[in-house]
């Protein structure tokens, strides 16, 4: 297949590489991409977030595929556009993707489909605000209710910070106060064709910046997949899946089709696991971020076949897809003064001898090959890459994924060094 991948992350790294290793080999392009994805797949000067431009690129190059990683594009309107021109699309149209654009649109769909979440308030002002903060107490979990980069949600016992966090966001829109939920929390993604649900491997992240959860949040620190410690609760993994599967992911999916906006792409369920029972944190309307890394090299079915299966309609008689038994570690390189204010521009070293470290592979998310060779690695962004590591045990994953990450030199660089402790 011609498969056309948009976006820049590291989320696109793993996708671009899961496509790469299957037997079948398929052309790949990536927009805008990355020094990394620039070394797996053909990058393309395009806007993905342009409707225009991705349609002309699909059309004059006989694109069979269009995979559409970030959700600035989704919400753009980028799926609907290439729908109507007839070539697969795999991510929801903008109607649909508002379950991860708005928190109150996710809010009022999970109600609509007796899906079980946490109590939240819409507040507009700052008055609002603070009658919903003393209504809830503390800890106060505060939502910016559009597209934040991850960034937008506080959990505090400080009313003053969240308060304070509620007017970064108040000029941009509504935000959401909720009641606080405790219990550990999962990421679980399900491949949907708008009327069937199909679920990946589940996985846990890891969003505070420091050891111990400590700092502030971020887009993702590290994550790790399977989770043990789900069989401990549930029996098995798949009892789990199978619960959120039917009391979450399909009923979501049904309402969405009963309103007319079918969700075909990747449904992304936050969960926690309370005391009461699995409940919904958010929703997103894309493969997430740094989970992809670790949930994708597991896979032991074709990525390609299943994404466009979903995005052609055909997920009925298609098989719950398969993963082995391997562990799957990663942890995420970050620039000095991330998430606040990154440091750019910065060299990194010891890519090379991290990839060479047994079962690790890198996935870039902001890089930039520089010099008169374009050997010259540069880091571009806030979180710039992924080390990621596959062993048969959680011990061996870490312990590869961290000497690994010991090779790599940035300057200021930071990582955290608890990722998959636990496990």
């Amino acid at each position: 297949m011609r498969i056309l991948v948009l976006g820049a992350g590291a989320r696109e790294h793993a996708i671009v590489l899961a496509l790469g290793s299957e037997e079948e080999r398929h052309e790949i392009f990536a927009a805008p991409g990355n020094a990394g994805i620039a070394r797996d797949a053909t990058i393309v000067d395009l806007d993905p977030d342009s409707p225009a431009a991705v349609i002309g690129f699909a059309l004059a190059e006989n694109i069979d595929l269009v995979v559409i990683g970030p959700e600035a594009p989704l919400v753009a309107g980028v799926a609907d556009a290439v729908r109507e021109r007839g070539i697969p699309a795999f991510g929801p149209g903008r109607a649909a993707a508002r379950l991860e654009g708005s928190k109150a649109f996710a809010k009022r769909i999970m109600e609509a489909a007796g899906v079980p979440t946490g109590r939240a308030t819409r507040a507009r002002t700052l008055d609002e605000v603070s009658a919903a903060l003393d209504t809830f107490g503390a800890p106060h979990v505060v939502k910016a209710d559009g597209l934040a980069a991850g960034k937008g949600v506080i959990v505090t016992d400080d009313r003053a910070a969240a308060l304070a966090h509620a007017e970064t966001y108040l000029p941009t829109g509504p935000v959401l106060i909720e009641e606080f939920l405790a219990g550990p929390e999962v990421s679980l993604f399900f491949l949907s064709d708008g009327d069937r649900v199909l679920p990946l491997s589940p996985a846990q992240d890891f969003k505070r910046l420091a050891d111990g959860d400590a700092g502030p949040n971020t887009g993702g620190m590290g994550a790790y997949s399977p989770l043990p410690w789900l069989a401990e609760r549930f029996g098995t993994e798949d009892a789990f899946v199978d619960l959120v599967t039917r009391e979450v992911a399909a009923p979501v999916i049904r309402q969405l089709d009963a309103e007319g906006t079918p969700f075909i792409g990747l449904l992304y369920a936050g969960l926690i696991v309370t005391d009461s029972g699995v409940k919904v944190i958010e929703f997103n309307a894309r493969f997430g971020d740094p989970e992809t890394q670790v949930v994708l090299p597991r896979l032991a079915d074709p990525l390609s076949e299943l994404l466009l299966a979903a995005a052609s309609g055909r997920l009925e008689g298609v098989s719950r897809p398969r993963f082995t038994d391997d562990k799957a570690v990663t942890v995420v390189l970050a620039s000095e003064g991330y998430p606040e204010r990154p440091i750019t521009g910065r060299t990194i070293e010891g890519t090379d001898a991290a990839a060479g470290v047994a079962g690790v592979h890198l996935a870039h998310a902001a890089t930039r090959a520089d010099g008169d060779d374009g050997d010259d690695l540069v880091a571009t962004g806030g979180r710039v890459l992924n080390v990621v590591a596959v062993a048969p045990t959680f011990a061996e994953a870490r312990d590869r994924a961290y000497d690994a990450m010991s090779r790599i030199a940035l300057e200021g660089g930071q990582f955290r060094t608890d990722i998959a402790a636990q496990a």
